[in-house]
């Protein structure tokens, strides 16, 4: 299929966007959907003197999260690939 450009808008700004597929697009247009609706929320529980303060607060709790699931991951994966070394040694 090749590259698509679409047009998504966030905090009330259009940004045009290269995307691969319409896999990609659906991930991508949620993901703004996602963004601008904590932006409507932190602005109605948080003074702001502008969207950038608020950009900042959604891109923070995001990264947190991603870090988070980043972690936990790791964690799994240890987990995994212990009880696999287990397997392993009793079928050695």
């Amino acid at each position: 299929m090749g590259e698509q450009m679409i047009t998504i808008s966030i905090a009330d700004r259009p940004y045009r966007l290269a995307i691969n597929n319409e896999k990609e697009e659906e991930n991508v247009r949620k993901a703004a959907v996602l963004i601008n609706e904590k932006l409507k929320e932190y602005s109605t529980h948080y003074a702001f003197k502008d969207k950038q303060d608020l950009l900042a607060m959604v891109v923070l709790q995001f990264a947190a999260k991603v870090m988070d699931i980043e972690l936990q991951n790791e964690v799994e994966s240890q987990k995994t690939m212990d009880e696999l070394l287990k397997i392993d040694k009793i079928l050695s």
